[in-house]
């Protein structure tokens, strides 16, 4: 046997592996043989000590427990999502989200460090700082979101928590767009953020009971898309139809009464199966309020939650372009969205509506884009700060009517 010596720098290491790589094929029994034996302990012992080894890959950790529980691809909808993501997150075209690992971690048993890839790594529980007596619990019960019955308080956990249930459940989508920081809506300072959750929730537990009949795909939301949605309403129907037009393309809409101390328009949620859903609260009934609102949560779920599945967006859209909601970038994207869908740019600007808003303006320029008076009239009121102008076209009381709508 040779000359071995002990391995105490990164020379001796790469010189004892390429020495190992020299008389690696050895006859058994020789020398050589014997040193081998010996240069693999050593290079092993400081390997242990000074080579930090890399992380086992998430992905290969999921396909080795499927391999292990004889499972499918399709086994794994309820965990990641769509057929489609299950797919795409195999094959590494698409990046594991917090909503997706905690869910394999909780289901599957994959360690919380390997899937996010940090040694001893654990996933926050979203619910741990929630003070669950602060929900609005007895508008919750009068409105038939949880049981009425005594000693709501001490049921209140219990109660809540049946209702993330019915939502898609705490390790999904749900809660990660609910219980966790978002900065990016319109949000009034004045909002209770515990009515706030109780009402996305009841919005979730509507959507998942009853599902839309298609697959939601990503990246359906375009602009092209927002602009077929605005020519819907022309329609005196049109937001019937245009909820038919988005349960086709996977998409819920869901009316529900605001609670008090929400001030809230409308939100952009996900179920725990990734699944979108637009809730509207049509706080101000009127049409041209609708086509916006509906617009701007929908310019969302394209623009934004497409591309990070675990966000959520909740506006009040009264607080458009004042304070630090003007320098929101995306809700400044969602609003040009919007009105590029409703009213192109490049119309509006050299449109006698908008230099000259006389009825018969706002009639001709609605007629040309094949849109409902009330959103050109609407567009006027809001750019001219005027909102006793051109009331006729607007709609009150129009939209609710359309759902079925629970006033409280």
């Amino acid at each position: 046997m040779g000359n071995v010596k002990p391995i105490r720098s990164e020379a001796d290491y790469e010189a004892a592996l390429t020495r190992i790589e020299e008389i690696f094929d050895a006859e058994a029994g020789s020398p050589e043989d014997e040193e081998l034996d010996v240069l693999v302990d050593l290079v092993e012992l400081y390997e242990s000590r000074h080579v930090k080894m890399g992380y086992p890959d998430p992905v290969e950790a999921i396909k080795f427990c499927m391999e292990q529980s004889n499972l499918k691809q399709r086994d794994l909808i309820p965990l990641i999502g769509s057929r489609a993501k299950v797919s795409e997150v195999l094959s590494g075209k698409r990046a594991i989200t917090m909503s997706m690992a905690r869910a394999l971690h909780e289901h599957l048993g994959i360690p919380a460090d390997v899937l996010l890839r940090n040694p001893g790594g654990t996933f926050e529980n979203p619910l741990s700082d929630i003070r669950w007596s602060r929900f609005p619990l007895k508008e919750m019960a009068k409105r038939g979101w949880i049981s009425d019955a005594p000693g709501l308080e001490a049921r209140a956990e219990k109660s809540v928590g049946e209702m993330i249930r019915k939502a898609g459940g705490w390790d999904g989508t749900c809660a990660a767009a609910l219980f966790r920081k978002n900065d990016h809506r319109y949000v009034n300072s004045k909002t209770d953020s515990y009515a706030l959750k109780a009402w996305c929730l009841q919005v979730l537990v509507t959507a998942n009971r009853n599902p839309s009949p298609a697959n939601y795909r990503s990246g359906t939301v375009t602009l092209d898309f927002l602009n077929k949605v605005a020519r819907i309403s022309w329609s005196e129907n049109g937001p019937r139809l245009a909820k038919e037009f988005l349960e086709k393309h996977g998409i819920s809409l869901v009316a529900l009464g605001h609670l008090p101390r929400t001030y809230l328009d409308g939100a952009a949620l996900r179920l725990g199966d990734g699944r979108p859903v637009i809730g509207l609260t049509l706080r101000y009934d009127r049409i041209d309020n609708f086509w916006f609102c509906l617009l701007h949560e929908l310019a969302h779920l394209g623009l934004h939650m497409d591309k990070d599945d675990g966000e959520a967006f909740v506006d009040d859209l009264t607080l458009r372009g004042t304070g630090a909601t003007a320098r929101d970038s995306k809700e400044a994207q969602a609003d040009q969205w919007a009105e590029e869908a409703l009213i192109p740019k490049s119309v509006w600007e050299t449109s006698e509506a908008r230099l000259r808003p006389t009825a018969m303006a706002v009639i001709n320029l609605a007629n040309s884009l094949n849109v409902h008076p009330a959103v050109v009239a609407g567009r006027v009121r809001r750019e001219r700060d005027n909102y006793r102008l051109l009331s006729q076209f607007v709609g009150n009381g129009a939209i609710r009517p359309q759902f079925d709508f629970p006033d409280g």
